[in-house]
């Protein structure tokens, strides 16, 4: 299920502008972010992994990542797509490219009130039929417990960033979550973003990539996906930006879209 209620935008506080100030010293690549995305994706290349961050409740952000699949399959160099929206373990390998979108649906165990099929649909029948790998890259909600009691994930992020990803919680859940739950949510949050990266590491093959699409704040380089990545595998991390921001940081590129009608995603917990 989604981490947070808040877009993922909101992970993007000032303390990160500081953590990413300090770990990032190369300035980020040109991306062509006003051109077809067959081109936005050939500045990326040649990497071992893509990083799509979305914003979850972003109609366009859905559509770049089908445009994505496709340049990847077109270019015969989509090794598998990795999905936040599915866990860990599940995946279409055994199916066909004919499959049908409810046999992808049950290979992946789709939960459709979390994550709308209309959504990420489109991307994943792109690459179903393309006969490349769908695979789910978040951690079981069965192992949400043991992570939140796990200290070891504390160490996996220096203090700042660990700092930070602790505001990013409080944010996205609205400022309403106890803040004894503060330390253990961060927990999942990281053991997430190492399943995502495991999975990446799994999928990988020799001239191809893997293309992750998640939240943006799974996509940042100072606390993310990338924190858990080897340093053998290659990345390049997208922000998708509904509306203008704070630009590149934290990420190698950003590709905007119109922004969204405002919306309070707090109103509904505060009743």
């Amino acid at each position: 299920m989604p981490a947070h209620p808040l877009p993922r935008r909101l992970l993007l506080l000032s303390a990160f502008a500081l953590v990413v100030g300090c770990s990032v010293t190369q300035p980020p690549q040109a991306d062509a972010p006003d051109g077809p995305v067959a081109q936005r994706i050939e500045s990326l290349l040649p990497v071992d992994a893509i990083l799509l961050g979305e914003q979850h409740d972003a109609a366009d952000h859905h559509r770049l990542e089908r445009e994505a699949v496709d340049a990847l399959v077109a270019r015969g160099q989509l090794a598998a797509l990795a999905i936040e929206m599915a866990e860990e373990g599940r995946s279409t390998d055994k199916l066909g490219a004919k499959s049908t979108e409810t046999q992808v649906q049950a290979a992946l165990e789709w939960n459709d009130k979390a994550w709308g099929w209309n959504d990420y649909g489109p991307a994943v029948m792109a690459a179903v039929r393309a006969g490349v790998p769908v695979v789910g890259a978040n951690l079981p909600l069965s192992r949400t417990r043991t992570a939140m009691a796990d200290v070891s994930l504390d160490a996996q992020l220096s203090d700042a960033a660990r700092a930070t990803q602790q505001a990013a919680v409080r944010e996205g859940h609205c400022n309403l979550l106890p803040e004894t739950q503060i330390v253990p949510m961060t927990r999942v949050q990281i053991a997430r973003d190492r399943a995502m990266a495991q999975a990446i590491v799994k999928a990988r093959q020799p001239g191809k990539t893997v293309l992750l699409i998640s939240g943006a704040g799974h996509a940042a380089k100072a606390l993310g996906v990338p924190q858990h990545l080897p340093t053998d595998v290659s990345f390049k991390s997208v922000e998708l930006q509904a509306g203008t921001g704070t630009g590149r940081v934290g990420y190698d590129a950003v590709w905007r879209t119109p922004a969204l009608p405002e919306k309070d995603y707090c109103a509904s917990l505060r009743k």
